[in-house]
């Protein structure tokens, strides 16, 4: 005798039911799979997904993204259980930057302040005068009085923000991420070829000659609100293939092409592991009170300066 694995609208059903019991909401980022949309209370980007961890009154978080995000709501929401459900759902740009490297580059550098984004882990983020994410990180840089800024890990985005705010003098890290580093100009030259009436938005963290091709230069989040209120109706996506079922869904009347890959990690996150999740407290995450209070700091002022 044996069990047959229950079918992905029965999983669905389950964890809808399971979340009502347990005063628990889900929350997902813009790069996870279709099907995490359909049992999710709120979908967003990095920063959205900050604002919306402090704003719920829910006892339990469910986060469907990579844990560095799990960590910074837990920051934010020390009270609360934050669950991830896949412990190794990590980030390869995050660990392109510790917080030792960090302090050395700080000692080269006592003039300068610090600020990471948030794709990078807790250790980093408390070596950090401030956070930001790809939704914020002009106006939060911008409203910093200091003209010398250590920005890691990403060197595009840092690069991005450079070009917006020439008077900064960034120091950037030779960090990326992956996806977006991979997107090449052979490909999105050939795309708007095919698609001549498409306008190509790029995220920040594509490289500049990428960001160079672009009609416009937006996080996940300004991606979303830009489609839905223009008239054009052919877009080029630079950035992680998931945003496509996001933006269909946000303007199924619109037609979207990708021009990046999946993030592994993102896709780690499935049906299966958040019903193990809600049904076995997996996995819970926790943070270091020493760590989390310097982390916190730099949360919580790139929040301030962002509104």
């Amino acid at each position: 005798c044996y069990f047959l694995p229950m079918d992905k609208e029965a999983i669905k059903s389950q964890i809808i039911k399971l979340k009502r019991q347990n005063n628990a909401v889900i929350l997902a980022h813009n790069y996870q799979l279709a099907e995490i949309y359909d049992i999710a209370d709120f979908v967003g980007d990095s920063f959205e997904l900050a604002l919306h961890a402090q704003e719920d009154s829910a006892n339990t978080i469910i986060f469907c993204g990579v844990k560095f995000m799990a960590e910074s709501a837990k920051i934010l929401n020390p009270d609360k259980k934050i669950l991830i459900p896949d412990i190794n759902a990590g980030c390869f740009l995050a660990d392109m930057i510790t917080a030792e490297s960090l302090r050395t580059r700080k000692q080269k550098h006592p003039d300068a302040i610090a600020v990471c984004y948030i794709n990078s882990s807790v250790e980093v983020k408390a070596e950090c005068d401030v956070c930001v994410t790809s939704a914020n990180a002009v106006t939060v840089i911008n409203k910093l009085e200091a003209k010398k800024i250590i920005f890691v890990p990403d060197q595009h985005l840092g690069g991005w923000v450079a070009e917006q705010l020439p008077d900064k003098e960034m120091i950037l890290w030779q960090g990326n991420c992956y996806v977006h580093a991979k997107i090449s100009s052979e490909k999105v030259l050939a795309a708007q070829k095919n698609h001549p009436s498409a306008e190509t938005l790029a995220h920040p963290e594509c490289p500049k000659n990428i960001r160079d091709l672009a009609d416009k230069v937006l996080g996940t989040g300004g991606m979303v609100r830009y489609v839905k209120q223009s008239s054009t109706k052919e877009f080029l996506i630079a950035t992680e293939s998931g945003m496509l079922k996001r933006l269909q869904r946000e303007a199924p009347e619109k037609k979207f092409w990708s021009l990046g890959g999946e993030c592994l990690n993102m896709k780690k996150i499935t049906l299966t592991k958040v019903l193990n999740s809600l049904e076995n407290d997996k996995f819970e995450i926790n943070v270091p009170e020493n760590i989390a209070k310097k982390a916190k700091t730099a949360l919580e002022k790139m929040i301030k300066l962002s509104l």
